[in-house]
């Protein structure tokens, strides 16, 4: 079974190793009809530091990494 990828923009990089990635969707209000954004911020593994604070990432879910990171990053 292929690992769900997630688009999003990174919000803080002030952990060691970890990122937090913030991914936005739209959802459709099922009575009204009216589209609304939604979003869910990550918290990803990121193994050598490059990423800075608004960059646009692609993540992968992977195995637990610690207690609340189970994603990691493929591509900036």
């Amino acid at each position: 079974m292929p690992k769900k990828q997630l688009k999003g923009i990174v919000v803080s990089n002030k952990m060691q190793k970890t990122v937090v990635v913030k991914v936005e969707r739209i959802k459709e209000h099922p009575k009204y009809k009216r589209r609304y954004k939604v979003h869910k911020k990550y918290k990803v593994h990121n193994e050598n530091n490059g990423i800075e604070i608004g960059d646009k990432v692609i993540i992968e879910e992977c195995r637990p990494l610690s207690k609340d990171k189970h994603w990691r990053v493929i591509k900036k």
